[in-house]
């Protein structure tokens, strides 16, 4: 073995972290690197062998002297083993592997479980009486069409298998697998109800010819139709006890079944070429005469059913046991060659026996007979008046066909075939065997997919009956099931009326197959790789459309009864979304319609009408800040994109960037029910993560266009690095063209502690995130405390409930583009703030005070914003009160550049340099204005908006350059301080949001 695959043994071997192997671990051209080898992509595991484990590409680059645990590889999903081998794994491996239930192969496991699944009731009950109706050209063209039906059903049932393992569950694993759980999951419920019926249409099959030998030998229990429903009863108890016995006897109950069937159709065919007797030909059997084939050649519809389609929806029943095979897919040896194979050869050789047989008979039996021996044509009897085919072979049958009174012939007599045969009870025992075999597939069948259908857990009340019992994991209380709803249509006892209720369920399977079949092709997906290639897409289509359009013509109520309950399961799955993900094509053409859109959206020119407020929000982890996630869903819920983003800082250890990275934060959201992208990155800092986000979030058109985030209330108590980085943040977003919103509220937004969540204080750091450590690692060390590994609890928040009829306070102070009137419009298109009265405060003067308003007014009613209260404050720009000036001055007295005469006058600059958040007196001077103005908004704030549902109000812009960071920082606080309702700072990036053009 080569040195590589020596070092790889000892990896498997050996689970320990790379570091116990020392820094001489990997020398020279050693390495960890294994090649490839089945255990890596297999979810099973081998019985007698430990599973090899593919190295992480952790365990592959991280450096051996590493002290920490490299993580355990995403497929590792077996037992984890530690520590190199021990005893008790030495005992497992010799201990004996556990017996294996009874698999089978493609010919008795598949072709000839479907042949007898089609060699059913209406080969000898009703294939003669068909051919009488329709002829034995129409035969012919009802035979073939529901053999290219199914032959193209079996071609793409074939694909389907053949792209991957197969499960049990059969026909709805290959659905379900293919298009996904909303149709895989209605479909599996048809199916399983129709293969449970059709053990009721097979058993009546039986009992009608038993209660048929009854009654010519005299033997009569009650009536013909209550004796069809004992012997039915009893038939179809006997068989659930064969089912249940297991499938070992079900699989040898198969094979007599077949041998019977065979001897049945040696006998018929030897039967058609012996010379008639005068017994058979009283019953209007001849042998093979060139004029009854020419007779029987052309249709002579006859009842209420006689038409096309009439015979098809009975016939169409007896080619659909193609999928008994693939049904008991759990069963078999190496499901994807013998599905493929053996459906495949059965198809074709009942096709071929099906066209024998209907060609025969037509060609040996006249239509009408009267079975009466003294009913021949006389020298006395004028064969002028003489009716019928038969006049020319010696017999009169003119008054039963006058009288339509005709008890024998291939019209009035279901046993015909009994009749043609050389031996008659060999043909007996054709229909038992065939009817017997075929009720005892579907009887297997129906519990198996439903069994698979409750183990999804699809649908609630229905997993009482998937458990299994024994080394074959039988649905035994699926087999109950199923022997209750076969009781059922046994009592209608009539199977001309049962089997058209079959045709549309099994055509209505067929259609989805076929379309499961086209659309995982048409999808492009890679996954999609079938090693059976001879199936062609558009054929599958063809026969999804055709199935679709031949089940309104059979009975088009029974088509929409049939649809209708596949509408309602499946909108019923899509409310209850299973948290279910099998890579089904509906998921690869969700990629691909929306990787189209989103190329296609780079062809049109934005405009302002089609403006959308597409929000990155910065929750960090989404559990850890819910008020702020319910917010922003507010008005972006089905309206536009919502991506959360967090912001990993460097230097933290793999687990913790693969935790913040993990599914669990999506997990929250979706539980939550808010409709939001999750992104992370690693960064050196905060501030750098962010611009990360700000520049590579979204994709073409479909990007955010504005930053939402939590106010930082701890930012005094902070470093003032952390401040300066979260003002930063600000700049760099109106730096890109981004509007920015800062949320504040009362009680603060995050409801983590560090022991459980990941925190990024800059979005929104509380007075409970404070450490004692020294300030420059205190943003590292916070950020990167915890994960959150599972997904978090659903605290309520205020935005989840309905709100009161209180008011949405708008202080349009300053004109940004429209954004601070857009976002309390889309608020109340919400029912939980329709009943919100919105009101727009704007500054103005005390003399044009009513002029103003009805010029706010007019611009509003133009924007169609339906708000009609509005407001003019004269006030704003009075000088607030001496006390909150000197709170302010308080508030930022920390923060001061300290001057001292006997230092240098060079020395300022540098340090300021180095401490840029510092604020000197000149910074004060300049910006008197605009500070004073933020303390005067907070003192009308006070006065007019204390019982708002919210505050909505323009945030300032701190210049460049001119106002430091620690100032505009305190501005944003003293303008939001001490509120009780929520308040919303927004800056819009100037451009227009709002329009009242057409175009």
């Amino acid at each position: 073995m080569s040195l590589h695959g020596v070092l790889g043994e000892m990896c498997y071997g050996d689970r320990g972290s790379v570091a116990s192997r020392g820094s001489d671990a990997l020398t020279g051209y050693e390495t960890l690197d294994a090649p490839p080898h089945y255990d890596f992509y297999a979810n099973t595991e081998v019985w007698g062998r430990r599973r090899r484990f593919r190295p992480s590409l952790y365990q592959l680059h991280a450096n051996p002297e590493d002290d920490s645990k490299p993580p355990l590889y995403e497929e590792t999903t077996g037992v984890q083993m530690e520590g190199g081998d021990s005893s008790d794994d030495d005992k497992e491996e010799q201990k004996e592997p556990p017996p294996e239930p009874p698999r089978f192969g493609w010919v008795q496991g598949v072709m000839i479980r479907c042949m007898l699944n089609i060699w059913g009731v209406i080969l000898y009950l009703r294939l003669p009486w068909i051919t009488a109706q329709a002829g034995i050209g129409m035969t012919w063209v009802i035979i073939l069409l529901s053999s290219c039906i199914t032959g193209i059903t079996g071609l793409s049932t074939s694909a389907i298998a053949t792209n991957g393992k197969v499960k049990g569950g059969g026909t709805y694993f290959l659905i379900s697998r293919s298009l996904g759980p909303e149709l895989g999951g209605s479909i599996g419920l048809i199916f399983a109800f129709a293969n449970a019926v059709a053990v009721a249409m097979h058993t009546v099959g039986f009992a009608e010819t038993v209660s048929d030998l009854m009654h010519e030998h005299g033997a009569v229990m009650v009536d013909r139709t209550n004796d069809i429903r004992i012997i039915g009863i009893i038939t179809v108890t006997c068989l659930l006890g064969i089912s249940m016995a297991g499938m070992a006897w079900e699989s040898k109950a198969q094979v007599l079944f077949f041998l019977v069937i065979m001897v049945s159709f040696a006998s018929y065919i030897v039967g058609t070429i012996i010379p008639a007797s005068p017994e058979k030909q009283a019953k209007g059997f001849f042998s093979y005469k060139a004029d009854i084939f020419a007779a029987n050649f052309v249709p002579n519809w006859r009842g209420p059913e006689g038409s096309f389609f009439g015979m098809f929806s009975i016939f169409f029943p007896s080619a659909t046991g193609i999928l008994a095979g693939a049904n008991i897919s759990g069963d078999l040896k190496n499901p994807t060659v013998a599905i493929p194979r053996g459906t495949l050869m059965a198809i074709f050789w009942t096709t071929i026996s099906y066209l024998i047989i209907s060609a025969t008979i037509g060609s040996c039996v006249i239509r009408d007979a009267s079975g009466l021996l003294n009913n021949t044509l006389s020298s006395s009897s004028s064969i002028e008046d003489c009716v019928g085919l038969s006049c020319q072979y010696g017999w009169d049958f003119t008054e039963c066909i006058k009288n339509a009174t005709c008890t024998f012939g291939i019209s009035n007599y279901y046993q015909s075939m009994s009749m043609v045969s050389a031996f008659a009870p060999l043909i007996t025992a054709g229909i038992f065997g065939a009817t017997l075999s075929s009720a005892l597939a579907c009887l297997v069948s129906a519990p198996k997919v439903f069994q698979c259908l409750c183990k999804d857990k699809l649908y609630p009340l229905i997993g009482f009956f998937g458990k299994g019992y024994g080394k074959n994991d039988e649905p035994l209380r699926g087999y109950l099931l199923a022997y209750i709803i076969a009781v059922c249509f046994i009592l209608i006892a009539e199977l001309n009326t049962i089997a058209p209720i079959i045709s549309n369920f099994f055509l209505c399977s067929y259609c989805l197959i076929n379309f499961s079949c086209f659309h995982a092709s048409i999808t492009n997906s890679p996954g999609w790789r079938p090693s059976f290639g001879f199936y062609s897409k558009w054929l599958s289509l063809l026969c999804a459309v055709c199935c679709l359009v031949i089940m309104f013509l059979l009975n088009w109520w029974a088509a929409l009864i049939a649809f209708g309950i596949v509408v309602f399961l499946l909108g019923y799955t899509l409310y209850k979304r299973p948290a279910v993900n099998w890579g089904s094509s509906m998921q690869a053409s969700s990629y691909n319609l929306a990787l189209n859109q989103c190329v296609g959206l780079n062809q049109v020119e934005d405009h302002v009408k089609n403006y959308r407020p597409q929000c990155l929000v910065l929750t960090g982890s989404p559990s850890s800040r819910p008020a702020l996630v319910d917010f922003v869903n507010c008005f972006t819920k089905g309206l536009s994109l919502m991506m959360c983003g967090q912001v990993v800082t460097a230097g933290s250890t793999q687990s913790v960037v693969e935790k913040a990275s993990s599914d669990s934060h999506i997990t929250w959201l979706n539980q939550r029910k808010v409709k939001s992208f999750f992104r992370d990155v690693v960064a050196t800092d905060l501030r750098s993560g962010v611009n990360m986000l700000l520049q590579g979030s979204g994709l073409g058109r479909i990007r955010p266009n504005v930053l939402l985030m939590g106010f930082k209330r701890d930012w005094r108590s902070d470093s003032p690095e952390a401040a300066h980085n979260y003002i930063g943040i600000l700049h760099d977003a109106f730096d890109l063209q981004y509007g920015v919103c800062v949320l504040r509220m009362r009680d603060g937004l995050d409801v983590s502690h560090p022991s459980q969540s990941h925190v990024n204080p800059g979005f929104d750091g509380g007075l409970d995130t404070i450490n004692t450590i020294s300030a420059p690692s205190r943003l590292q060390t916070i950020t990167t405390s915890a994960v959150t590994i599972e997904p978090g609890p659903q605290p309520s928040t205020a935005f989840q409930k309905k709100q009161e009829r209180k008011t949405i306070d708008v202080y349009w102070l300053s004109d940004d583009g429209g954004l601070t009137l857009l976002l309390p419009y889309l608020l109340t298109r919400r029912k939980r703030w329709a009943r919100c009265k919105v009101r727009v405060f704007v500054g103005g003067d005390t003399n044009k005070k009513e002029e103003q308003k009805e010029e706010v007014l007019a611009l509003i009613k133009k924007f169609r914003l339906g708000f009609h209260d509005v407001e003019v404050l004269p006030d704003i720009f009075q000088n607030p009160q001496p006390g909150n000036v000197l709170q302010f001055e308080n508030m930022v007295s920390r923060f001061r550049l300290e001057t001292n005469p006997k230092q240098d006058s060079d020395s300022g600059p540098p340090r300021a340099q180095e401490e840029p958040w510092r604020i000197s007196d000149q910074d004060l001077e300049r910006n008197k204005a605009k500070s004073l103005r933020q303390i005067r908004l907070n003192e009308i704030l006070q006065d007019y908006s204390r019982e708002a549902a919210l505050i909505v109000i323009t945030m300032p812009v701190g210049r460049r350059g001119v106002c430091p960071s620690i100032l505009y920082l305190a501005w944003l606080d003293f303008l939001s301080r001490d509120l009780r309702p929520p308040v919303l700072l927004v800056r819009g990036n100037q451009e227009n949001v709002l329009t009242f053009y057409c175009q």
